[in-house]
């Protein structure tokens, strides 16, 4: 159930918030966890069952984690546990497939693949199991005695297609107790509404435009064709991503809650660094503080320091999807990045600020290609349409729709 569906619009939410409203405080926890399982299962009911079990794993080894707290041997063998179950399931909904053909593609084997459908929102609810775990293992927060907290938490509906990814740590207390008035409630309706149009009016629109440009074969297409379709891409899916966090962030509102910015102007920036302050924020953070600081961060060598970023930037590839696309995307983002830290950075600093704006908004174009690529020579095939004039035929695809 899309956010932007009318029965998500015109019949989910509003009985949702009636009851809601209308519930005491102390029972507000179970319509919203009951609401969440209900939206989740309307897609694809025994996916339920995924979520259900990923909650409880994550309540039982936070529990045993809290309560083996001195001793650090078992309670890292807990958390250890915890992790590995959450990253198996994902592993196997999200990348045995491509695991397999891209085994069989390598050997010329045929192994026989398993057509695993991807469960909805796997990808969110599984890094918030493994922030609740990891920061109870740290001493940062109490594990949850509670099983319909802790699951409301991880089952929230408004945060659960497209995030952003909350921390345990920081909705902990609003969990137990939350206010709701009119003043918030206000502002989430406008929140809301704001992500609604940013979603329905204008990624769709745009995203029309980078379809009919970019959705026929780069054979045909010209420099000019490709790069208009990029640029309408680019804004479509900003609009998107960013429209749906808007609503998350409204609902939230609406619900008592307040959610992390996930997006602050990416396209203002003027470098891929500061890119990333602003692209994406929760996710970025995420990686920071849970991948790249404990590998090292940047306080160790600078032959460790970039490999802390390879891992960091392979990983966030791969976690937006199951083709050698999205890790290309996040190699080249670990290139840039890499290059920032040893010389690029200062470089720019030197310069006029446009020149890091363009260099950034650029080097983020080249990037969607690769995200919106359906294989990697196709990507390629449409970086040398770009940049190679004559490339394509000038009479065939996107050139006839210019």
């Amino acid at each position: 159930m899309l956010f932007s569906s009318i029965p998500f619009l015109y019949y989910f939410l509003p009985l949702v918030l009636a009851v809601y409203f209308l519930t005491p405080r102390a029972g507000k926890n179970a319509v919203l966890f009951l609401s969440s399982l209900l939206f989740y299962a309307w897609g694809e009911p025994r996916f339920c069952i995924f979520m259900l079990l990923s909650i409880a794993q994550g309540y039982v080894f936070g529990r045993l984690i809290e309560k083996h707290a001195q001793n650090k041997k078992r309670s890292k063998l807990f958390l250890t546990a915890s992790v590995a179950l959450s990253l198996a399931l994902l592993a196997y909904c999200k990348y045995a497939d491509f695991f397999l053909s891209s085994v069989n593609a390598v050997t010329g084997l045929s192994f026989k693949l398993l057509h695993v459908t991807l469960p909805i929102g796997i990808s969110f609810y599984t890094f918030q199991i493994l922030s609740y775990v990891v920061d109870v293992y740290r001493g940062e927060v109490p594990a949850q005695k509670s099983f319909l907290k802790l699951g409301t938490y991880i089952a929230m509906f408004p945060q659960l297609i497209a995030g952003p990814i909350v921390r345990y740590v920081d909705v902990a207390a609003q969990i137990d107790a939350r206010e709701l008035d009119s003043e918030n409630i206000f502002r989430g309706v406008t929140r809301f509404c704001i992500g609604l149009g940013k979603k329905v009016l204008l990624a769709d629109h745009i995203g029309q435009v980078a379809d009919q440009l970019l959705g026929g074969s780069f054979a045909g297409a010209t420099s000019v064709g490709i790069l208009l379709g990029m640029l309408a891409y680019m804004f479509q899916i900003y609009f998107d991503f960013s429209g749906y966090s808007d609503m998350a962030i409204g609902l939230g509102k609406i619900l008592g809650f307040t959610f992390m910015e996930n997006f602050r102007l990416p396209y203002t920036a003027k470098s891929i660094t500061e890119f990333w302050r602003r692209w994406h924020i929760s996710l970025s953070s995420f990686f920071r503080d849970y991948v790249y600081i404990p590998l090292g961060g940047s306080r160790c060598s600078r032959a460790r320091q970039v490999l802390n970023l390879f891992a960091v930037w392979s990983l966030t590839g791969i976690w937006h999807g199951a083709n050698w696309t999205f890790l290309a995307w996040g190699l080249w983002f670990f290139v840039l990045l890499t290059a920032e830290k040893l010389w690029l950075g200062k470089a720019l600093s030197r310069l006029p600020r446009v020149f890091g704006h363009v260099y950034a908004l650029l080097a983020v174009l080249i990037g969607w290609i690769f995200f919106n690529s359906r294989s990697l020579p196709d990507a390629l095939g449409f970086l040398r349409a770009l940049v190679v004039p004559g490339t394509g035929a000038p009479d065939g695809g996107a050139w006839l729709l210019l």
